[in-house]
């Protein structure tokens, strides 16, 4: 691998931090690692990986509406709890640095739930729902990112000449 190609694995792994850390558009980075690897390259071989890792990005923020969206929706978790659990978040990172991101989210869900049902094993079920939902994002979104990761090192590494 050349000097390029590594800093572009770098930014990649940089990209993946920010879908663990929520700070930077994680997947997006790592897309845009494959693109600058397509136009260091400028071969056919660099932009078919950059359309193929292109069409992943796209299948995989595809899943992540899709699939934990349709399971709060059936459990019965409204998107604008979601947004509120979010606010609460960034408001609690700001506040408790680093730490009071992941006790702003779910905090912010158990609230509204509660006030919304005045019952507190119904906001318990939806603030479960919701974390097992995020988590699932989170993975479908590292599943993503990990494949163009890989896509990229076999193309860079595997099938680009010496």
């Amino acid at each position: 691998m050349s000097v390029a190609e590594v800093l572009i694995l770098v930014l990649m792994l940089i990209g993946v931090v920010g879908i663990v850390l929520p700070v930077l558009p994680g997947l997006l980075v790592v897309l845009a690692g494959s693109l600058a690897w397509a136009l260091k390259e400028q071969t056919t071989l660099g932009w078919v990986v950059f359309g193929l890792s292109a069409l992943v990005y796209l299948l995989g923020v595809g899943l992540q509406w899709a699939v934990p969206g349709r399971r709060m929706r059936r459990a019965g978790v409204r998107t604008s709890t979601l947004v509120i659990g979010v606010v609460c978040a960034l408001v609690l990172g700001v506040l408790i640095p680093v730490v009071g991101l992941f006790l702003g989210f779910p905090l912010g869900i158990f609230l509204v739930s509660l006030a919304r049902t005045r019952d507190r094993t119904e906001a318990v079920r939806a603030t479960r729902h919701a974390l097992h939902a995020v988590g699932l994002n989170i993975l479908i979104e590292l599943a993503t990112a990990f494949t163009l990761i890989a896509m990229f090192v076999v193309a860079a590494v595997v099938l680009t000449p010496a």
